[in-house]
């Protein structure tokens, strides 16, 4: 008994090592082993139990190759939910892999919004492989949501909605709940319509269920309703389900109709890719870089910026070179000068991250500007007050020079406070322009500081003590 206890204390220590929910590497040890002794029924019971999430992980992590095999093995079913959650970088991939009768299942099995977002990347034959697999009511759905611009309401909706006209009560919208066959797999809401199938507000399935049949459903509405334009822009529709805790909110056409529905999962999953773009642009490497991309795909969503900085790099080197012969009479000044570049740089690259974020969430706004520009910079002068005091004493008892710690003490608290200011401004300016902040403001923001902190530098340098 006290073996097995000790055998469960073991075992739980050991999941508690593992990353919470993620797919450990024994697992894909596994399924891997099973791969290559081409042991197709102990795959499909490794496969089993996990979550389409899951296999969708496995086949990221593992090799083009590992990828094909396992496919091809398990090719006998695959859920439809595995496509969806799927990198897009490797989705065609897998698809072009799958047995037509096998995909036609995967396909059949997916909502509209799940189908709209499985083949709006894909080439014309293989859109038209997966469309000709649907019921002619759901392709007609797909094709017409595939009409609407690129990242709007339209692509994101699902056209399956669960609709009762505004006069029925409780009982009369219970009953044709249970006569219906062919309901959404998830919903959370009865859209309540007028004669003109316009959306006048939703039910949640909670109060349905928990009120008599005889009571009004106009009774048990919500009181946050949020009706979508069908070409509104999808950010826009995430960051109203992120504002007003929405569950799911109506989409409706140029005439107001009711046409689809929008669900907090696809709201949640745009949130979480425009946090991912605005990271990946931050640090200039393509707004779609995927561990499954290939050498030559990830070298050219890199370059571009690397070019760039490069050219920022030659910028700032010419101001270095205008201080060419106070450098060489100081020796100290090349030592100390990357500090300066340095912290300047990174208090930058805080306020930028502060400021693009605040901008992507609509809580920067023309408002509150001013106060957060104020906020930053004077927090640059506090930190660069404090870093000037180390750095001015670094510079006094390293170089014995009280000249040079003051130079580099007042050079640190000029960069800092403009960092702190071009941090702020430079995404402000570029979103009034037109240009996304986050795809911009590093290289601009890494500019500013260089120069400004290399010249103040070496120009108070050159005044104090030469």
């Amino acid at each position: 008994m006290v073996n097995e206890t000790q055998t469960h204390v073991d075992q739980a220590e050991a999941l508690e090592d593992e990353d919470a929910y993620a797919l450990g590497r024994k697992a894909v040890a596994e399924v891997l082993f099973a791969v290559d002794v081409e042991d197709r029924d102990r795959l499909s019971a490794l496969m089993e139990p996990l979550h389409p999430a899951d296999i969708a992980d496995l086949l990221e992590q593992i090799n083009a190759f590992d990828r094909m095999r396992l496919i091809k093995l398990y090719g006998q079913e695959f859920d439809g939910e595995i496509l969806s959650e799927l990198d897009e970088s490797i989705r065609e991939e897998v698809i072009g892999l799958l047995r037509p009768d096998v995909l036609a299942e995967a396909v059949r099995e997916l909502d509209s919004d799940d189908v709209v977002d499985l083949v709006e990347d894909l080439e014309d034959a293989q859109q038209e492989a997966i469309l000709d697999v649907l019921e002619d009511s759901d392709r007609v759905a797909v094709e017409q949501s595939l009409t609407y611009p690129e990242y709007s309401a339209g692509r994101l909706m699902q056209r399956e909605v669960v609709m009762a006209p505004e006069h029925w009560n409780v009982g009369e919208a219970i009953d044709y709940l249970r006569d219906r066959e062919d309901l959404p797999k998830q919903f959370y809401h009865v859209v309540l319509v007028d004669p003109r199938l316009r959306p006048v507000g939703n039910v949640t399935l909670g109060r349905l269920m928990g009120s008599r049949r005889e009571v009004l459903l106009t009774s048990l509405v919500e009181d946050v309703f949020e009706v979508i334009p069908v070409n509104r822009e999808e950010g826009e529709v995430a960051y109203a389900f992120n504002q007003y805790h929405l569950i799911s909110a109506p989409v409706v056409d140029e005439n107001e109709r009711l046409i689809g529905v929008i669900t907090i999962d696809d709201a949640m999953v745009v949130l979480d890719e425009e946090h991912e773009e605005d990271i990946l642009r931050l640090a200039g490497v393509g707004e779609e870089s995927s561990l499954s991309d290939s050498v030559i795909e990830t070298t050219k969503q890199r370059f571009p910026w690397l070019a760039v900085n490069l050219a920022t790099a030659i910028l700032a080197s010419l101001v270095i070179a205008v201080f060419e012969d106070a450098i060489s009479t100081l020796v100290a000044l090349a030592v100390l000068m990357p500090i300066v570049a340095s912290m300047g740089g990174n208090a930058g690259t805080q306020s930028l991250t502060v400021a693009v974020r605040a901008l992507a969430t609509k809580d920067l706004t023309g408002a509150n500007v001013w106060r957060v520009i104020r906020r930053e910079v004077m927090v640059g002068l506090v930190n660069g007050l404090v870093f000037a005091a180390i750095m001015g004493a670094v510079g006094l008892f390293w170089f014995g020079s009280f000249n040079l710690g003051y130079v580099i003490a007042a050079a640190m608290v000029v960069n800092l406070v403009v960092a702190g200011l071009a941090g702020t401004v430079i995404p402000v300016l570029l979103e009034k322009t037109g240009v996304d902040p986050a795809l911009a403001s590093g290289a601009f923001v890494t500019t500013v500081t260089d120069v400004v902190g290399f010249f103040a530098f070496l120009g108070l340098a050159v005044l104090v003590m030469l």
